[in-house]
């Protein structure tokens, strides 16, 4: 199936393990080690689990603190919302901790990190879905989707999975993505510019904002 294999090919940033593993190995081969991080999510400071085998392990990600503030406090919002490429939460979890009504899914092939993502909900007393690709009902459409993409994994793979799931944006819908600029964040505007019109009538490709070398491009559906 096309769309799992672009998940499943969500390459590029090693997570810390073997030699020739990637985050987005399935089942990593890398010794389940678990530790607590200490981050600041949502304007908290709150202790989450990580492991080796996923990405970031070590710390926030750069790219993902540059699109964490752009998550708004929406306490009534209701409606789906998708975190692309979950890893161990960080994302999938402020969108809970902000948006409470919201139905937040987490959506990665490794299945280590969704482990992670359900324990870390439940550490801090939020709902989310933490789902595999085809774990996602084909009904289900998003308000909104927020993603660090796998850039590393090359074009054609990347291409693939943004035209997979930025296709399943509800009217009105946003996605925001987080690319850092020396890895071809401009580049990826003018794909976007290109090829969703045709994918996704309507839509448009702003950037939102650039900081500590990252830009985050907005897909808004028409």
């Amino acid at each position: 199936m096309a769309s799992t294999r672009a998940d499943d090919e969500q390459a590029g940033r090693q997570a810390g393990g073997t030699a020739g593993e990637h985050y987005f190995t399935a089942r990593p081969a890398t010794a389940d080690e678990r530790r607590d991080v200490e981050v600041e999510l949502a304007g908290r400071t709150v202790t989450v689990q990580t492991a080796r085998g996923v990405f970031s392990a070590e710390r926030l990600d750069p790219g993902t603190s540059v699109l964490l503030p752009l998550v708004p406090d929406e306490p009534d919002a209701t409606g789906d919302v998708l975190d692309l490429g979950c890893g161990w939460g960080p994302v999938a979890l402020t969108l809970a901790l902000r948006q409470p009504q919201r139905r937040v899914w987490a959506v990665d092939v490794n299945e280590r990190a969704l482990d992670l993502v359900r324990r870390n909900a439940q550490r801090l007393g939020v709902q989310v879905l933490a789902r595999l690709p085809d774990e996602v009902p084909g009904d289900v459409v998003f308000e909104r989707v927020w993603s660090n993409p796998p850039i590393r994994v090359g074009k054609e793979a990347l291409h693939e999975l943004l035209l997979h799931w930025l296709p399943r944006l509800a009217p009105g819908g946003e996605a925001h993505l987080v690319v850092q600029k020396n890895l071809g964040a401009d580049s990826l505007h003018r794909w976007l510019d290109a090829q969703l019109p045709a994918a996704l009538p309507g839509a448009g490709t702003t950037r939102t904002t650039s900081s500590k070398g990252f830009r985050v491009l907005t897909v808004r559906r028409g």
